[in-house]
């Protein structure tokens, strides 16, 4: 079947004729166009109301369509329709899958081994430097990473696999006249170099909110699997992990504090079975993907300035240089005050340093927020 992605962008401006009509119209065709001539008792039986019948027959001439291809040309925005060849093959084996995408970018190839890493907008630095990092990681490996451009985790993931000259892919929640949140516009070059933005929203659409749970069947099915870092139970990132169990896909969870708000909902999905995530070779490992022996464990440098610093085996090895470590291993044991104060690292960034060393081994905590040193 020769399809045209301008035709099937047309029939998807129209309201209420939803991607399974759109695929059943174009199983009565053997060309796109044929569409737009089908006999009225055809359209009919596929979607009954008559003033949907009329404007399936007119779509390619109303003035939003023809807008919405000026603004793709003259933004570089094409219109990639469920088959073509680079519509991502792992998306078009879904439910629901969008008839179109708008994308911007390198699309070509997000087909196999991509892997999706979301969490909460409001995250710790802990989470901040877990997604960034299993994003450096696996972008290392030549795995594509989706995300949804939100703020916080996902934004992180993106600037991961950036930094590791990866590729990634961000899916967006409205059109590309709406770029949300407004920050993110900083980051699209980065994700266009080698990836590309997508949405099935037209140019003109708003981030509305009820957009978002619809976007994230689209992040989910992408993927080969979903990686859940800091998420509240009900949260965007949860349905995005429930969306994936549904298709067939793995879903794993960074573990986070158990008395943190944003992460009782991946504790929870490791509670029920998800596999426990702590660095990128757990992921390749559960996907049989062989890890490379030329990458190293170096992480990208970080934007909160408390982990500005270089995370590898060797500076493990000199931990007790920390001045936490120093402090552990002068006194029995240390509240979190008396620590901020000899470190010099402030309250409400310690507890992520603190928690940090917990998973490491280096430290346990007592009640009280007392802490000691790990006997060994």
């Amino acid at each position: 079947m020769s399809v045209s992605s301008h035709d099937i962008m047309a029939l998807s401006l129209i309201p209420g004729v939803s991607p399974r009509v759109i695929k059943a119209l174009i199983e009565n065709v053997s060309e796109t166009d044929e569409i737009f001539r089908l006999a009225e008792s055809v359209i009919k039986n596929i979607v009954p109301k008559s003033d949907l019948v009329k404007k399936i027959r007119s779509a390619r001439l109303t003035d939003e369509y023809k807008k919405e291809l000026v603004y793709m040309r003259e933004n570089g925005i094409e219109a990639i329709c469920v088959k073509d060849g680079d519509y991502p093959e792992n998306l078009k084996n879904i439910y629901d899958p969008p008839a179109v995408l708008y994308s911007k970018g390198v699309l070509t190839g997000a087909r196999t081994n991509a892997v999706a890493i979301v969490g909460a907008r409001r995250c710790s630095a802990y989470g901040l430097q877990m997604a960034e990092r299993l994003a450096f990681d696996l972008a290392t490996e030549g795995i594509i990473i989706v995300s949804g451009m939100a703020r916080g985790i996902d934004t992180a993931s993106h600037k991961g696999a950036i930094k590791a000259g990866g590729k990634t892919v961000a899916v967006m929640g409205s059109g590309f006249g709406h770029i949300y949140p407004p920050e993110a516009r900083s980051i699209i070059p980065g994700i266009t170099e080698k990836g590309a933005v997508v949405t099935e929203y037209p140019s003109t659409t708003i981030p509305f909110r009820g957009n978002f749970p619809r976007r994230n069947r689209i992040i989910s099915g992408m993927v080969k699997a979903v990686i859940v870092v800091e998420a509240a139970i009900k949260s965007g990132a949860m349905i995005t992990a429930n969306l994936a169990l549904g298709e067939g896909r793995d879903v794993f969870a960074v573990p986070g504090r158990a008395d943190f708000y944003s992460s009782r909902g991946s504790n929870m999905l490791i509670q029920k079975g998800a596999a426990l995530v702590m660095t990128a070779d757990d992921v390749l490992k559960e996907l049989n993907m062989d890890s490379s022996k030329s990458r190293n464990n170096t992480a990208p440098e970080l934007e909160p300035e408390m982990l500005k610093r270089k995370d590898t085996e060797e500076d493990e090895e000199k931990e007790e240089y920390s001045p936490i470590v120093k402090l552990l291993r002068s006194e029995p044991s240390a509240h979190i005050d008396r620590i901020s104060e000899h470190s010099g690292i402030k309250l409400e960034n310690l507890s992520a340093v603190l928690l940090s060393l917990q998973l490491r081994g280096k430290i346990k905590e007592l009640p009280g927020k007392n802490y000691i040193l790990a006997k060994k």
